[in-house]
């Protein structure tokens, strides 16, 4: 057996006899109430469930994401003419399943009693224990027998195929009905339509005609980049499938808005970019931007020939094949999301993504991390767990039917089941917390749907365009699901700290960024975790291995300082990111390691490369250099080094790496500063491209620095600086910077004129931010105007260039 092997039959061993219940600790302020001694659902937690085909709803409790404190289940409906119609009522109470007692979680209990209750030998027979009115029994629901999931299932599987089958049955019935569209998001209905043109069936064909021209003429408004992407890929798919280029013309106006509303560096947010070419609000969000760049390529593939659209595809390929290796793609232009493998459905998109380009590394990577993401980690999910769900088996299933049926197995079968409604149709059940769903009683059919469709391959999304990456075995697919085990919300830590240190090493070389970082937490945690033994590790054969130490190291932190020679010589290796996790345990070391700033400097100068476009080792540095190493002092460092890489760093596209920068702006002196004072100006006139909820940190230290050597250009700055900022938070920036202002006492009566006009602008109100707010600001700059009137301090001006 390998180590990697054997580090996942370890850590799924482990995890199979941890208790979360007992392990957990005290339950916390909602109280787990007890129907059958009289007691209520929770005000406001009002979170129930679909209890699969049934026709129940019930509510069970929930805690930090889990419902493994619960032990039953209250009943909040029941669906006329459903098989639970007469044999259960509102309000009973369900204590058990199959004749058991919910022992672990009853949600998954459920699921599981479900599954096996419509395989042949379940014969249909759903046992569950009743309590109602004082009474107990057990009762028994019949459902259909739709046989047994396969070893590899959807493929190779009659349920799978009978599921699909009545599926889209109910699912074509629906859009049939003249209300069909009422409360279905453009997403939603996107995924309906493609899920019943991936059925294969033509007798479907003309309801998905009906929506491919809706999809043609659709329009959103303020928010395309959320809407456009699921209309983008049902026009792409509909003229590939059908050969109907009638809804082309619809396809390439919707394909050239999203190119051309893509920021510089390939992303979007909640809206289009403005028109200085920056997204407004907090800048990037990938779970837009992925489905985005999918519909892109589709629409070129369908006949969209456009410089700019195959542009824009290269510039968000380029921004997100980064993150292969190093974890799921973030919610925007962050550090790699290493806390779980999956990410608001993230790294199934990208694994789908470069399929379609033909990227099998990139692909392949991604597809493993959405292979071992299950349970907890798919519970989970910003503002709710739709996508991780939607982006699912699309992922895995380029691994294979080994890759698929494992998953399944694990957690697919049971959630999936417990998912469908008696009608064939399907819920979204979203995460245990109901408060953060912002997608509560979507209609999850048409995602459901394309799972069970895998099989057909008659679109593009369900394996039409052939997989770029080999399958897997059944046994390399076990393991990589068993990666994913060890770790929930509710318990972050038992399973990893029940390894021992050599076992703890095996997962520090493990493929996954995930095990590594969770290995190098639990490390970090005992006290007699063994520096010299990492500092082997970094010269291991395996990048992996050597990753795995560094982030070790990282969480050792100053135990970690025998290893700053190893690490030393680990910032001149071949791999971007161990340079960039080297860096970081250097910077986390301390004092220990300042020996090595000259070399970080010399790094940090550095422009982009082929390699390295947008220069992601330098944003890393500036973290780990400006952020955290010379934050507080500058003794000791070099000037001309400590320049260069300044006047580099503020080149960097993302802003927040920028504004790690300002870090060292009041530590240097006005001899210092002079040769910077352009570069300075420039930071502050030319925001970043990328990063726009951190980019205003840069700016403002710079408008600080400027004031604090009066520079005379630094009073106009502030002015157009007010004026023009994101909004985002502007109520707080607006009076930090017209304090900045007041420094230039009675010389910013020059620019008061231009102040009030900003006052003006600012009572008018601004587009898409609070009107109270923007009076609030107003205030705040005919304040200022008044202390400007009244000061009598002329300092001494400078200039940017004399």
């Amino acid at each position: 057996m390998s180590s990697s092997q054997s580090f996942t039959a370890l850590i799924a061993a482990s995890f199979l006899c941890f208790d979360p219940v007992s392990a957990a600790g005290p339950q916390g302020a909602m109280v787990n109430p007890d129907f059958t001694m009289g007691g209520t659902i929770p005000e406001g937690a009002n979170h129930d469930w679909n209890l699969g085909a049934t026709g129940l709803r019930g509510w069970m409790f929930s805690e930090k994401m889990s419902t493994a404190v619960a032990r039953q289940i209250k009943v909040t409906e029941v669906a006329k003419d459903s098989p639970a119609e007469r044999v259960f009522e509102v309000g009973d109470v369900i204590l058990g399943a199959g004749g058991e007692p919910f022992s672990h979680d009853p949600r998954t209990e459920f699921g599981r009693a479900l599954t096996a209750a419509e395989t042949e030998t379940g014969g249909g027979r759903l046992a569950l224990t009743r309590w109602r009115d004082g009474t107990t029994e057990q009762v028994e629901l019949k459902l259909p027998v739709l046989g047994s999931y396969s070893a590899t299932a959807p493929f190779d599987c009659l349920k799978s195929k009978r599921i699909l089958d009545a599926g889209c049955e109910a699912l074509a019935k629906r859009m049939a009905e003249e209300d069909y569209p009422r409360g279905l998001s453009p997403i939603t209905r996107s995924f309906n339509a493609l899920a019943l043109l991936a059925s294969g069936d033509r007798k479907y064909l003309r309801l998905v005609r009906a929506e491919a021209k809706w999809a043609a003429d659709f329009t959103a408004g303020g928010n395309q980049p959320w809407w456009y992407s699921g209309n983008l890929m049902l026009l792409s798919e509909y003229i590939m499938a059908t050969g109907d280029k009638s809804v082309l013309p619809g396809l390439r106006r919707m394909a050239l808005e999203t190119a051309n509303g893509a920021s510089f560096v390939g992303s979007w947010g909640h809206g289009f970019v403005g028109q200085d070419g920056r997204l407004g609000g907090y800048g990037m969000m990938n779970s837009t931007g992925v489905p985005l760049t999918i519909g892109l390529v589709m629409a070129r593939a369908a006949g969209v020939s456009d410089p700019q659209v195959s542009r824009v595809i290269e510039l968000s390929a380029n921004l997100l094949r980064f993150y292969a290796g190093k974890g799921a793609v973030p919610y925007g232009d962050h550090h790699p999301w290493t806390e779980t493998h999956e990410d608001n459905g993230k790294s199934g998109k990208t694994a789908v993504l470069f399929n379609l380009l033909n990227e099998p590394q990139t692909a392949g990577f991604f597809a493993r991390m959405s292979l071992a993401s299950h349970g907890n980690e798919r519970d989970g999910g910003h503002t709710g767990n739709f996508f991780n769900i939607a982006w699912a088996m699309p992922a895995i299933a380029l691994s294979g039917p080994h890759a698929t049926g494992a998953w399944m197995e694990e957690f697919g079968a049971w959630y999936f089941d417990l998912a469908r409604r008696w009608d064939g149709r399907f819920t979204h059940q979203g995460p245990p917390d109901k408060s953060n769903d912002s997608y509560h009683n979507w209609d999850a059919t048409g995602v459901y749907l394309l799972a069970y469709a895998m099989p057909l391959k008659a679109i593009w999304l369900t394996g039409k365009k052939p997989a770029a990456i080999p399958p897997l075995d059944a046994e390399t697919a076990r393991q990589v699901v068993m990666d994913g085990r060890g770790w929930t919300d509710r318990d972050r830590h038992s399973a990893y700290d029940a390894l021992n240190i050599e076992q703890l090493f095996d997962g520090l070389g493990s493929w996954s960024p995930v095990v590594r970082e969770r290995a190098a937490m639990a490390l970090a945690r005992r006290g007699d975790a063994p520096v010299d033994g990492l500092v082997k590790l970094l010269g291991s054969p395996s990048l992996d291995a050597r990753l795995g130490a560094c982030e070790a190291l990282v969480r050792l932190r100053g135990r970690a300082a025998p290893a700053v020679p190893a690490l030393r010589a680990a910032l001149k290796a071949e791999d971007l990111w161990l340079r960039v996790k080297a860096a970081e345990a250097l910077a986390n070391i301390g004092p220990p390691a300042m020996e090595a700033v000259p070399e970080l400097l010399t790094l940090l100068a550095k422009g982009p490369t082929k390699e390295d476009p947008r220069n992601m080792q330098q944003r890393f540095l500036c973290f780990a250099v400006f952020g955290q190493m010379l934050r507080n002092s500058l003794d000791g460092v070099d000037r001309d080094l400590l320049r260069k890489a300044v006047l580099g760093g503020l080149q960097n596209q993302d802003g927040r790496a920028r504004g790690a920068i300002g870090s060292v702006y009041q530590q240097l002196t006005y001899e210092e500063v002079r040769p910077l004072l352009p570069a300075i100006d420039e930071a502050i006139i030319t925001p970043a491209p990328s990063g726009e909820m951190f980019a205003n940190e840069i700016i403002v230290a710079g408008l600080d620095l400027l004031a604090k050597h009066h520079i005379q250009e630094g009073m106009a700055a502030c002015v157009n600086y007010i004026r023009s900022q994101n909004r985002w938070a502007s109520e707080h920036r607006t009076p930090e910077v017209l304090k900045i202002l007041l420094r230039y006492g009675a010389h910013a009566r020059s620019v008061v004129p231009e102040l009030e006009k900003v006052a003006r602008y600012f009572d008018q109100g601004e587009p898409d931010f609070p009107r109270p707010l923007s009076k609030q600001k107003a205030a705040a700059v005919r304040e200022a105007i008044e202390s400007i009137n009244a000061s009598q301090d002329r300092p001494s001006l400078n200039r940017i260039r004399p």
